[in-house]
């Protein structure tokens, strides 16, 4: 089973109905299975704080939600995270690609990597980095955790577990 596959399935698997999605290369390939998923309403977002919105949307709408993004839009969402999904307890799953690691080919991108972590350590968000393809096989309890515990967390991918660029 790809990777790809593996995370549509643990997100059926959970019951995540609704995913909003940002444009990226990395993650182009599980947002297309995502895309052909009929258990997953898919709906693309312009910005990622508007994506955190339409996911609160869902979940009080009884669905539950998740998002797909880039780590260079952290800094746009910390306003989103704090004060609608952490102040009213709103599970977040966000599969983020982490961009400006060892391996980016573009340079840009290494200045937002280098506050990804931290931000979101300040925000207290629980965050699991993937780095090798078996790193998947954790998905499923961390999605389990999310709706658990009803916060935001965070999962990195790096483009070692993508296979690169």
């Amino acid at each position: 089973m790809s990777i790809e596959d593996k995370i549509v399935n643990d997100f059926v698997k959970n019951d995540i109905s609704f995913v909003t999605t940002v444009p990226c290369k990395q993650l182009a390939g599980v947002i297309g299975k995502i895309e052909e998923c009929e258990d997953i309403y898919h709906i693309p977002s312009n910005k990622e704080d508007e994506g955190m919105g339409l996911c609160a949307g869902a979940y009080m709408g009884g669905k539950k939600p998740a998002i797909i993004m880039q780590n260079t839009a952290i800094g746009v969402t910390i306003n989103t995270l704090v004060t609608l999904t952490q102040y009213y307890r709103l599970p977040l799953p966000m599969l983020i690609s982490y961009r400006g690691e060892l391996g980016e080919p573009v340079a840009c991108q290494v200045e937002m990597a280098v506050h990804t972590k931290a931000l979101l350590n300040q925000l207290n968000i629980p965050t699991y980095h993937f780095h090798k393809e078996e790193d998947v096989e954790e998905l499923d309890k961390i999605l389990q955790y999310t709706f658990m515990c009803n916060k935001p967390v965070a999962i990195l991918t790096d483009a070692s577990f993508w296979k690169g660029y």
